[in-house]
């Protein structure tokens, strides 16, 4: 599998007027894994997407696609795939219709059409009117769209949204599958729970600029902090022993305390010494949408004093 970028955002600053959109947005998207662009409202996650693709042109920096601006590439649909508005559709045209204009603008057969269909379900209804499609069924239209120039890059802006558990959960074993050919797939969602179980890496932004380009095993590591679960019927007499250990512990239920300081074997070790009884002592995961809470807080209170007229 190539280590080369399959999308490469360098420096990019985008202003709208008086507001800052984009300020030195820069990371890279690699093949073979399924990227999480996440960020609060505002936070230039949708523009990014955009300047990636060229509908909106940077002030400065650059957006690379394979090595190249997308706007320079002949066929583009072939390089890089993109849902960025499931309602970007005529209402009266058919699904296949829709399909059919967008391959035959890029050279592609017909038969592209029928694949992609089959590929992402939407066989049944492919023939009727697009107009009539509920949300999950245009963002399938739309990710069958993105997939006309077999490209080896995806690019998806909130794929979830609309969808049925069944089809979260086709969603979340489809963008896996496309990793697992090789491509490079970018995917913004506010769905947490949603990349968690999908995403490998994470691209986390606020107030247009990166704050965590990392995987999502490190940064979940990372805001855990160590942190052990002890569920113990006798939660006293557990503190005190691990606070006399150099432990910080809290308690955070009838039964269960929150250990900092000791890892999860050290304190099996110190309670079976002293025959303290438990039912589980767990190293602490944090989930994503705590991580991402925690990364993003500053642009959400910058976002809500420039709301208030308290920001200057």
């Amino acid at each position: 599998m190539s280590t080369q970028a399959s999308i490469e955002v360098r420096g990019v600053h985008k202003r709208f007027g008086p507001t800052v959109a984009l300020d030195g947005m820069t990371f890279a998207v690699l093949p073979g894994q399924v990227t999480g662009f996440v960020g609060p409202n505002g936070a230039g996650k949708s523009t990014t997407m955009r300047v990636i693709v060229g509908l909106d042109a940077p002030d400065g920096g650059t957006a690379l696609v394979d090595g190249r601006p997308y706007r320079s590439l002949r066929h583009p649909m072939s390089h890089l795939g993109a849902l960025l508005d499931a309602a970007a559709i005529q209402p009266s045209r058919s699904g296949y219709n829709h399909l059919l204009w967008l391959a035959r603008s890029q050279g592609l057969p017909a038969r592209r059409v029928d694949e992609v269909t089959e590929r992402v379900g939407l066989q049944s209804a492919i023939r009727r009117k697009a107009g009539g499609y509920s949300l999950g069924m245009r963002q399938r239209l739309g990710i069958a769209a993105a997939l006309l120039g077999d490209p080896p890059v995806l690019m998806l802006d909130e794929p979830f949204n609309g969808l049925d558990p069944e089809g979260i959960i086709w969603m979340r074993e489809f963008l896996a599958s496309l990793a697992s050919q090789g491509r490079a797939v970018l995917v913004s969602s506010h769905l947490m729970s949603e990349l968690q179980d999908t995403a490998d890496h994470l691209v986390v932004v606020g107030r247009g600029r990166v704050v965590a380009d990392t995987s999502m095993s490190e940064l979940l590591a990372r805001v855990s902090g160590g942190r052990v679960l002890l569920r113990t019927p006798v939660t006293a007499r557990a503190l005190s022993i691990l606070e006399q250990a150099g432990a910080a512990v809290a308690v955070t239920g009838q039964d269960t305390l929150e250990i900092s300081g000791l890892p999860a074997e050290r304190v099996v070790a110190l309670l079976s010494e002293q025959k303290v009884p438990f039912s589980e002592v767990s190293a602490r995961r944090a989930s994503l949408e705590e991580a991402y809470l925690e990364l993003t807080k500053d642009a959400v209170q910058y976002r809500a004093e420039q709301a208030s007229g308290g920001a200057r």
